[in-house]
């Protein structure tokens, strides 16, 4: 297998990178992101970029195109060492990013977004932009494009809008393009247009950095790969020397370095039965079962829709159809409070917008959802709260100065468990964890787990959806993996490993193997 422990070593000619990024490091408080990455980019070749959620893959993106400064290391752009301490330096040295949310400009025509910063003027100084529109058409017919230049972007589909986004890279005359999971919202007669004009791009020498984590595009676009796992560099290669397989192997060849919690499972009765949830755009036919005392665990990578199904099931948005039963009886949810009412509660992957008032107390954020138990004739008794509040943060051992610290002052770990122990004075029937040690460092990482398997040993029931292999490995008694909205494996025991895991998330048959 073509792994190496050293970086990619430039070669000559047309094997001589555009691009060279060498020793990068890049550290956010408490989380080191990036660990040393080299990547390399050639003129006329596409090279993918794998690895699991949270590899390192979108801080990489982001110190390309100027919006992270790195700690460490070089970046080199046609032999020539350089610095980007702001996107428009990136711009600059000719990188451009499309992204899977194109960053254009809805109320502005098309010709304008190609252009914007840098349009045609008169001698006037006037932006000329009869010249602009004849540029953009001449950019749009040259990758393909029947697109008006002059009609508001607004008016377009997402495969037209990535078609204009790549018109204002060749605008700026980009060496190097990223192309971050381009294909997430095409239609299958889009993404082959899109192939085509990666084959164009390619033909016109630029470098392109594809993004995805489906194996079928990785494998019928790529030249070469590079393979990120834990914000590390694992290797790299030409495709054609590698297979699925064992690409799916340096994803996942890490040691399980976490201790997890002992658990002796054993679960109860059905609590929760969902039977042919569907949305109409972000998922479909999820049915299961969850008893009392059970971990379960659902994973899935970028798009999964294992969110989306999550808010829906705590009624902040509304399915299509479907049903819901708690402890065998037919259950109604159509808002988080019905959801609250009937036993379940959640707790957000976006803890600082959605799980926390950030700006309030935080035995004021435990108790906010519990307000009738400290409350007498509509007023709130204060001991009552903070007795509340003490009762459940004890118990997750939250570290702060005093209950009336404001939520938005403690870390990331410490409000984690603010969200939780909110939830739990609510006393729930099935508490749904979303990426629960998301962010946080390894000291709360432990405490959360511990917690979450008290949690199941004292009857209550457990989802947890994370993209750290790991924890679902170490955590779940059993796992569901979603891809593209839908259910596709439901793992236990032996089954239950790295391997499989990513092979359902990312569709790979046993076939291909």
């Amino acid at each position: 297998m073509p792994v190496s422990s050293d970086a990619p070593r430039p070669g000559s000619g047309s094997d001589t990178p555009v691009l060279s990024l060498r020793n990068i490091t890049k550290t956010f408080p408490g989380v080191k992101a990036l660990s040393e990455v080299s990547l390399d980019l050639y003129p006329g070749q596409v090279t993918a970029l794998v690895g699991e959620n949270g590899a390192g893959k979108s801080t990489i993106v982001k110190v390309l195109t100027g919006i992270y400064r790195t700690d460490g290391g070089t970046i080199e752009v046609a032999g020539d060492q350089v610095e980007f301490a702001t996107a428009q330096d990136a711009a600059e040295a000719g990188i451009t990013a499309i992204h899977q949310e194109t960053v254009l400009f809805d109320e502005l025509s098309v010709a304008e977004n190609i252009f914007i910063g840098h349009a045609p003027r008169t001698r006037f100084g006037l932006i000329d932009r009869s010249e602009m529109n004849r540029a953009a058409r001449a950019l749009l017919t040259r990758i393909g494009a029947t697109i008006d230049p002059s009609i508001r972007l607004r008016d377009l589909g997402i495969a037209n809008k990535h078609l204009v986004a790549i018109a204002r890279a060749l605008s700026i005359d980009a060496r190097v393009v990223i192309m971050d999971e381009p294909t997430a919202a095409l239609s299958h007669k889009e993404i082959n247009e899109l192939y085509e004009l990666v084959d164009r791009l390619k033909a016109d020498g630029k470098a392109i950095l594809f993004i995805s984590h489906k194996f079928d595009e990785i494998f019928r676009i790529a030249d070469r790969y590079t393979v990120f796992r834990d914000g590390q560099y694992v290797g790299a290669g030409r495709i054609s020397e590698v297979s699925e397989d064992e690409l799916v192997t340096m994803m996942v060849g890490r040691s399980v370095d976490q201790i997890f919690p002992a658990r002796s499972h054993q679960a109860g009765d059905v609590v929760l039965e969902v039977s042919d949830y569907r949305h109409p755009t972000e998922f479909e036919n999820i049915g299961f079962t969850l008893r009392r005392g059970e971990i379960l665990g659902f994973y899935g990578l970028v798009g999964a829709g294992r969110s989306e199904f999550m808010q829906a099931l705590f009624g902040i948005t509304r399915p299509s159809g479907g049903s819901v039963r708690i402890e065998g009886r037919p259950a109604t949810i159509h808002s988080p409070a019905s959801a609250i009412a009937q036993g379940i509660v959640y707790v957000p992957e976006d803890r600082g917008k959605q799980g926390a008032v950030t700006g309030l107390p935080i035995f004021q954020n435990v108790t906010l959802p519990s307000l009738t138990q400290t409350s007498r004739r509509g007023f709130i008794r204060l001991a009552e709260e903070f007795a509340m509040a003490r009762e459940y943060t004890s118990r997750l051992d939250l570290r702060a100065a005093s209950l009336d610290q404001n939520v938005g002052n403690l870390s990331g770990g410490n409000q984690q468990k603010v969200v939780i122990a909110k939830w739990l004075a609510t006393q729930p029937k099935v508490i749904i964890l979303d990426e629960p040690t998301k962010g946080i460092d390894i000291g709360s990482k432990a405490a959360v787990h511990e917690f979450m398997a008290e949690l199941a040993a004292q009857g209550l029931s457990v989802i947890m959806v994370s993209s750290e292999i790991p924890e679902i490995m170490g955590m779940s008694d059993r796992a569901i993996v979603m891809r593209e909205g839908r259910m596709v494996a439901e793992l236990h025991g032996p089954d239950l490993n790295a391997k499989t895991l990513v092979r359902h998330a990312a569709g790979i048959t046993e076939a291909a193997a």
